[in-house]
């Protein structure tokens, strides 16, 4: 994190909630938030606007913080000659998401931090990502960029004009409907072999390095292997995820991942822990400890979510937005280990722990240690686990280990921490509730579900503005309007509390998010979303993407809500609108498949998502049986009689004539016969699907 150089000045920043935005109040730089004001001030001045956008748990934000942005010299040169705009892309990932567009479209590669130059009536004209302060490996320093920048706008503005122009068309130029794609079960399955053959059958992930966990691409592929029946699908994601969870990416101590890994082994993390990194890891443990029953699958979802409680939930309920990478100025100082303090920490024990986790006199990480369990693990797919790994300890063994951890967590307690963003994102926190609910129903933790209430009950209470949802709050402030996002992902929270639990209030809930994000965001061209509001007014243009990020787009998301609405809430319309939606992608995502794979997932769930009905006095009963089926391809309806169902439905004459408690299971406009007792549901499934 970056400290200060004159703690005496404090700038705009000053008056943000954002941490991020915090951390830069005491710049020399003259920063403004981004807003009509710091708009207004770049046509009153005709200067350039020099933007900057990063985040709180952004390593080489903080190096080029304390590199050019608590530099006397270098704030005076932009004070100068730009109005300086400081955005923190979590909270206005709208804005972050139009610039990096155009940096993409300038044939750079993109990231953060993020350096763009517009000129005063916002429009991008160039940028780029780190600039260095001094000239280095050939790249010129950050002031003579700046000066170079404010001299064409001064000297040569038919440069820039036309520069601006050809982005803004671009930009501008979104896809629209072509003829339609067909994509089927084959195509799905053909599009999984394919991604399948870029895993890594030694450690696991995609091949290469960096490693991200990629779990909208894990789920894909343990889609297929539902789809299919070909186990090697579920392998690979199994693989995948021991290497994780063994892995220097996760924390042995505190539990939860990290954001990736510099290397292709998973030992060296970017030591920065995201919400929403960790509310999709859990789901997909969930499942792999379903149908290995491999213990290190469950200890692992229990461990994080231990964490969240203790390290990541808000005094009201909530769930922060991320963890620090940095302590002491330092990236992963708070997480790494000499073999001297574990001597210190454990005494006798330490030889022991040592060969467990890696730890050696010269390291394994720049002359420190990572903690991790890599070398107990099969060395590729399909190989037994060794003698030494955690699943094959002895209890007493476990209880040894889990204890000498402990006390290494006690004493890491106590270096400086690395700083938490507590602000409370929406989009992020209905991952998050979405985890705990499907997590904490296959594994068997009320207590997740509770969880998970709670912060439902705070979103749903404090950051909303009539049915509209806004997308951060912090010490009483709400940024809105939110973000296509926060609906999508608060929409598919509230349908598996609603799933759950039976509780209407959760439906309702979701009906009237679904209403509002048709109303402000839906784009009738595409039948998709666009990321912004039609009411957010300080914006160039509204951005509409349907490519995945770190978490799926929400169009994707939104395809899967309005996939279970139909069934939930007993309207075919909305399954209708889930179609158009699809349909109005797929064109764009047969040409780039890889970064649509959460369409496609939602895809899977249109073609073969089971549709479960329960009715009669003991629906409640069967709901338990079925509520354990896996909840990718599941949707679970309490219906006491065929009148809560649209007049449609398949299982409408079937509910009729039910006696008593029956379930019935629909996929892809069939139904089963009745099912007349819990445990039968689950083999109805597998007939419908297979017959």
């Amino acid at each position: 994190m970056s400290s200060p150089q004159n703690t005496a000045h404090e700038n705009r920043l000053a008056a943000a909630t954002s941490p991020y935005l915090l951390q830069h109040k005491h710049n020399p730089v003259d920063w403004w938030q981004w807003g009509p004001e710091a708009l207004a001030e770049a046509k009153r001045s005709n200067r350039p606007i020099l933007l900057s956008v990063g985040y709180a748990a952004c390593h080489w934000c903080h190096v080029m913080a304390h590199e050019s942005f608590e530099d006397e010299g270098t704030a005076a040169v932009m004070n100068e000659l730009f109005v300086n705009i400081k955005v923190d892309r979590e909270e206005r990932p709208d804005i972050d998401q139009i610039y990096m567009n155009a940096l993409h479209l300038l044939g750079e590669q993109g990231g953060w931090p993020l350096t763009m130059f517009l000129t005063p009536q916002a429009e991008p004209v160039w940028g780029g990502t780190y600039f260095p302060k001094e000239q280095r490996y050939g790249r010129p320093a950050f002031t003579d960029i700046l000066r170079e920048v404010a001299r064409l706008f001064r000297e040569e503005p038919k440069k820039i004009e036309q520069n601006r122009a050809s982005l803004l068309a671009r930009l501008a130029d979104k896809a629209r409907p072509a003829d339609k794609v067909t994509i089927g079960v084959s195509e799905l399955d053909a599009a999984a072999q394919q991604v399948g053959n870029m895993f890594d059958p030694v450690n696991g992930g995609l091949r290469g390095a960096p490693k991200f966990p990629q779990p909208a691409i894990l789920e894909m592929l343990w889609r297929a292997g539902a789809r299919t029946g070909d186990a090697r699908f579920f392998e690979t994601v199994e693989h995948s995820l021991d290497r994780m969870c063994e892995g220097g990416i996760y924390d042995h101590l505190g539990g939860g991942f990290s954001r990736y890994s510099v290397d292709e082994r998973w030992l060296v993390p970017h030591f920065e822990k995201m919400l929403y990194d960790n509310a999709q890891l859990l789901e997909l443990l969930a499942l792999a400890y379903q149908r290995s029953g491999k213990e290190l699958f469950r200890q692992r979802a229990r461990e994080t979510v231990e964490w969240l409680a203790r390290e990541m939930t808000t005094p009201e309920g909530a769930f922060a937005a991320s963890l620090d990478a940095d302590s002491e100025g330092e990236e992963g100082k708070f997480y790494v280990w000499s073999l001297a303090e574990i001597e210190q920490a454990l005494g006798p024990d330490a030889a022991d722990f040592a060969v467990q986790y890696d730890v050696t006199a010269a390291g394994n990480f720049e002359g420190h240690n990572i903690l991790n369990r890599l070398n107990h693990l099969p060395r590729s797919i399909g190989e037994g686990s060794q003698i030494g790994a955690e699943s094959q300890r002895s209890k007493d063994d476990a209880a040894r280990f889990s204890m000498l951890r402990g006390k290494l967590l006690e004493y890491r307690e106590k270096r400086v921490q690395p700083g938490l963003d507590d602000k409370v994102l929406a989009d992020w926190n209905g991952l998050m509730i979405s985890g705990l609910v499907n997590a904490g129903i296959l594994l068997d933790e009320p207590d997740w579900i509770a969880m998970a209430v709670r912060a439902f009950d705070f979103i749903a209470g404090s950051m909303i503005q009539g049915d509209r949802l806004g997308h951060s709050w912090r010490a009483g402030k709400l940024l809105f309007p939110g973000l296509a996002s926060d609906f999508a992902a608060m929409i598919r929270a509230a349908l598996a509390l609603h799933e759950a639990t039976g509780d209407r209030a959760y439906l309702e809930r979701a009906l009237a998010w679904q209403r509002a994000f048709d109303a402000h965001y839906a784009d009738p061209d595409t039948g998709g979303y666009y990321l912004s509001a039609d009411d957010a007014s300080d914006l160039l243009l509204r951005p509409h993407s349907t490519l995945d990020d770190a978490t799926p787009n929400p169009n994707a998301v939104a395809a899967q809500n309005l996939l279970r609405l139909a069934v939930l809430a007993g309207d075919d319309a909305w399954r209708a609108q889930a179609d158009r939606l699809i349909e109005g992608i797929l064109s764009t995502a047969e040409r780039n498949l890889f970064g649509h794979v959460a369409l496609l997932n939602a895809l899977d769930l249109r073609l073969r998502g089971a549709e479960i009905v329960l009715t009669g006095p003991q629906a409640d009963r069967f709901a338990q049986a079925a509520l354990k089926l896996p909840f990718l391809d599941r949707i679970v309806l309490r219906a006491a009689s065929a009148a809560e169902l649209p007049p449609t439905h398949p299982a409408q004459e079937k509910l009729k004539a039910a006696q008593g408690s029956a379930a019935f299971v629909c996929v892809g406009e069939r139904c089963s016969l009745p099912v007349s007792g819990p445990d039968q549901i689950a083999a109805a499934v597998t007939a419908m699907r297979g017959s």
